[in-house]
């Protein structure tokens, strides 16, 4: 069975990002319809998969991370607008049973993923 997690990492203070917004969406002909919002626990994470079972569905997906909200939350100084606000990851889901873990390493002024583990 295929399941979708993810994580997040706050490089700027060396910790998880405890307590950020992330959205998953699917593209339907590229228009983003919004699946599930959470908001991720003390060790950064997703306490369930954002999809599994009959919700894993092959296509497209938008995973967006609420990083200007968390670090202002933390009391992090940022410019009106702020470098980054929201961080939107576009992704394919292309094999039913695999697991895919899409992690995010966020600062206010930077950000890298990949397919993890």
């Amino acid at each position: 069975m295929g399941k979708l997690t993810t994580h997040v990492l706050d490089t700027a203070n060396g910790c998880p990002a405890a307590g950020m917004v992330v959205a998953l969406y699917r593209l339907d002909k590229g228009t983003p319809v919004l699946i599930k919002q959470i908001t991720l626990n003390h060790d950064g994470r997703a306490d369930s998969p954002l999809l599994d079972g009959a919700a894993f569905v092959p296509g497209a997906y938008r995973l967006v991370f609420g990083v200007a909200a968390y670090f202002r939350a933390l009391g992090a100084k940022l410019d009106e607008p702020p470098f980054l606000d929201e961080v939107l990851l576009d992704f394919g889901l292309a094999t039913v049973g695999s697991h895919y873990h899409v992690p995010l390493l966020a600062s206010p002024f930077a950000y890298s993923t990949y397919r993890g583990s």
